[in-house]
């Protein structure tokens, strides 16, 4: 299994731990109100918002809280400054990690990113360090029942995209970050809005790992998205589907 699959597992696998709810709610209250502050409390005006938006109510989130968070970061009533940075490095097995953040504390987050990398056997690198190896895209779901995978991928492609992938649960979009929000756009007047909708880190080369390293690279992972601070994490690794069964059982 190569490129974004295993991401998909791994959010599934995380997303059916109610355990990590909790943290999965602060990190996207903390989206949605940065995104409010930022720009507009209008999603339709704001991009940032309107995928934050989405990524709350993937996760079940309720309606008040979601308009709790939105509505202070809009009026102004978190103070806290929040800058946005990204930590790359190498994980276990030489796979390429791009952590991305969104702190309020730059020396904290960046020690506790530093000591997770180096638990784990890794090394926590320079910017650009790793990120030749990605391409940043824009990533567009559908759960398949909404199109059949012959309209959406016609629909895609008259909208601008690069590629379709669909399967018995989702139809993937991906596209160029220049032309986001016009698939996007094109594709929520056709069929309403998207599950997710938003930039992503996609590996161009991967790296195989398997066993032990695979198993610690799984929990170098796991600690970086338990991080409060810690909003995305890509990797470029390749996994068998074995393997995968083992680590996600």
């Amino acid at each position: 299994m190569a490129g974004h699959s295993q991401f998909k597992n791994i959010m599934y696998r995380k997303g059916a731990q109610d355990a990590k709810r909790a943290k999965v709610f602060t990190k996207i209250i903390r989206e949605l109100t940065v995104s409010a502050k930022m720009g507009s409390p209008d999603p339709a005006t704001n991009p940032r918002l309107r995928a934050a938006i989405l990524a709350a109510r993937d996760a079940n989130m309720p309606k008040d809280t979601m308009e709790r968070a939105i509505k202070r970061g809009a009026g102004g009533e978190d103070m806290t400054a929040y800058d946005e940075v990204r930590y790359e490095g190498y994980g276990p097995g030489g796979v390429a990690v791009i952590v991305e953040a969104l702190t309020d504390n730059r020396n904290r987050t960046a020690t506790e990113v530093r000591t997770a990398f180096a638990k784990a056997g890794g090394n926590l690198g320079e910017t650009n360090s790793v990120s030749f190896m990605f391409e940043r895209k824009g990533v567009i779901r559908y759960p398949a029942k909404v199109a059949s995978a012959d309209a959406m991928f016609e629909a895609a492609l008259d909208a601008g995209a690069d590629n379709v992938e669909s399967d018995a649960e989702t139809h993937e979009v991906t596209c160029a970050t220049e032309d986001f929000a016009t698939v996007r756009d094109a594709l929520e007047a056709k069929f309403k809005d998207a599950k997710e909708a938003r930039l992503q880190w996609r590996p161009v080369t991967t790296a195989p790992v398997d066993g032990d390293v695979a198993e610690s690279l799984f929990k170098l992972i796991d600690t970086l998205e338990d991080n409060d601070d810690v909003q995305t994490v890509s990797a470029n690794f390749e996994v068998s589907e074995e393997t995968l069964a083992k680590l996600t059982a």
